[in-house]
């Protein structure tokens, strides 16, 4: 759970800005490979920290309507301090996969949105007590100061002087053996599979993501699922049946399977076969060169 200490420090840190001698960046970038928990790891600390997180998505940095995306950063800011000011709660604005938003990726274009979300960000870090939304400016209209996690894959994509380290801290998060051990065990503790079984399914399956493990756990239902399909009537026409049945309570008891280390290695197998598929396959570049023949 603690495994992401940098992020407990920074929160810690800017909440007791004001009685250090020392510049706080207001923004934490935790930064890695994909599907490595990075979120999964935040949110355990939020939950253990006691904190009511605001959590934005990449998706809500572009908008058909320009400074749309930049007001919303600053709303969503001014909510996580009114969760401080009126629940007595410590509170974080996290922006998931900020690169997918912000990122320039090959000949991609900057869009006005881009810039705006760019300078808002920027002006948060400059001046986290002073945020407007559009009212009009009150002299005594003081915000609480709210730090900022985000994540990404490649922060090397975003604006140089946003990413600079008076503004953001980063923290490059490749978690160890041990480390992804623990956080299966974690999303297997419910099951009864124990440490020493995660760890073969680690080691039966390296160099994989941690978001490899929960499709795992999620592939073990299929039979399970099929089987409810089946008592319910069948395929056919489920969609008219299951909305029907679903009103009335009729709809047979689903019953999950049970998790064993045979079911979730099979899984894990049936998983790296597509995987190698797709790797291998390329069909993409075979569709291409039939379009080059013609």
């Amino acid at each position: 759970m603690w495994n992401l200490i940098p992020a407990v420090c920074h929160i810690v840190k800017n909440y007791i800005s004001h009685i250090l001698n020392a510049k706080v960046p207001l923004i934490l970038g935790v930064w890695g490979g994909k599907g490595q928990g990075k979120s999964f790891q935040t949110e355990l600390i939020f939950q253990a920290m006691g904190i009511e997180p605001v959590i934005m998505s990449a998706g809500e940095l572009e908008s058909e309507r320009a400074g749309e995306p930049g007001k919303l950063i600053r709303e969503r800011y001014r909510t996580a301090s009114q969760v401080v000011q009126n629940q007595g709660k410590m509170s974080v604005l996290m922006i998931n996969d900020i690169d997918a938003g912000l990122g320039r990726f090959g000949n991609t274009q900057v869009t006005v949105n881009n810039q705006i979300v760019v300078g808002t960000l920027m002006n948060l870090c400059d001046n986290p007590t002073r945020v407007s939304v559009g009212q009009d400016w009150r002299e005594g209209d003081i915000t609480h100061r709210i730090p900022i996690i985000v994540t990404g894959n490649d922060f090397s994509t975003i604006y140089a002087p946003l990413i600079r380290d008076g503004r953001m801290e980063k923290f490059y998060w490749q978690p160890t053996q041990e480390d992804i051990v623990n956080i299966v065990c974690r999303m297997y503790e419910k099951d009864g599979i124990t440490k020493d079984e995660v760890a073969t399914i680690v080691n039966t399956f390296p160099n994989q993501a941690l978001d490899f493990y929960g499709a795992m756990r999620s592939r073990t239902y299929d039979q399970s699922i099929l089987k409810w399909v089946e008592d319910s009537g069948g395929a056919e026409d489920i969609g008219r049946r299951f909305l029907r049945q679903r009103k009335k309570g009729e709809l047979p008891v689903f019953i999950p399977p049970e998790q064993t280390v045979e079911a979730l290695l099979e899984s894990g197998h049936s998983l790296t076969k597509e995987q190698m598929l797709i790797m291998e396959s390329k069909l993409s570049k075979e569709y291409m060169k039939n379009m080059d023949e013609e």
